[in-house]
């Protein structure tokens, strides 16, 4: 199932979208009850997705990240692979949806996307085992970690240059029945390949991700996990757009505009 979040006019809803592919002419969003995206039931409400809205599919209690987690954009950075998993926040003011603009701060001289698949839990969580971490999702989506790099350097902690409002772009809807160990990660700008990997190469998969995540800090129902990027990362400039494409979920686009 694919849930997503549209801006229709009573509000927004949840919406499970029903239809092959992700042409939007070819898909109905039939609205869910309430906010119960885990166990959904149905108001008879549609939407043809053409005429509604896309938003961010979830607004999370947190966004928690996992740094250098593909050997190849570790080297890339100049580092080392970390033995353990790297991880960090992003505020969930951060989070814009599809086709939202990414808003680059004149306080930075540098800003790059970063194409990543994201967890989104479904349930309450803490100290879940490996083995036992699909029992604690409830799908996946893509994410852009967009990062200011040249505060990232400077400030040596990264909460500052990844923090800015609009460096989370989120969608563009969450894949609920999805084996996520082997997909396809490309990152476009402006039509131009960028990133192309596949998520068989992260350094720590989901289950270890998610085991050490909750050692640390409970996870909330909604909550976000984004599980780094692979090589490729580089700057935006306003007036590109910048696409990520994760197989079997489809493609979050996005343009890129000066604050």
């Amino acid at each position: 199932m694919r849930i997503a979040r549209i801006a229709q006019p009573d509000g927004f809803a949840f919406v499970a979208i029903n239809g092959a592919g992700t042409d939007p002419a070819g898909l109905v969003a039939a609205e869910i009850s309430g906010n119960q995206v885990a166990d959904p039931s149905f108001t008879g409400k549609t939407w043809p997705v053409a005429d509604v809205r896309l938003l961010a599919p979830i607004l999370p209690s947190k966004v928690v990240c996992v740094g250098k987690n593909y050997a190849d954009h570790a080297k890339e950075m100049g580092g080392e692979a970390p033995a353990d998993p790297v991880i960090f926040l992003k505020p969930s003011t951060s989070i814009i949806g599809p086709n939202v603009p990414i808003e680059l701060p004149p306080s930075s001289s540098r800003v790059d996307y970063e194409g990543e698949l994201a967890v989104v839990i479904g349930v309450a969580c803490r100290d879940v085992p490996a083995e036992q971490a699909h029992s604690v999702v409830l799908g996946y989506t893509i994410a852009n970690d967009v990062t200011a790099r040249d505060q990232q350097a400077a400030d040596v902690q990264w909460t500052r240059a990844k923090g800015y409002d609009t460096f989370c772009p989120l969608g563009p809807w969450i894949e609920t029945s999805l084996d996520a160990t082997d997909l396809s990660l490309r990152t476009e700008l402006d039509g131009e390949v960028r990133q192309d990997s596949r998520t068989s190469l992260l350094l720590h998969d989901v289950g270890a991700i998610i085991e050490w995540i909750t050692r640390v800090m409970t996870l909330r129902p909604g909550d976000v996990i984004l599980t780094g990027t692979p090589a490729g990362v580089g700057p935006m400039t306003a007036g590109q757009t910048v696409s990520v494409t994760i197989e079997g979920i489809g493609t979050l686009t996005n343009p890129v505009v000066n604050r």
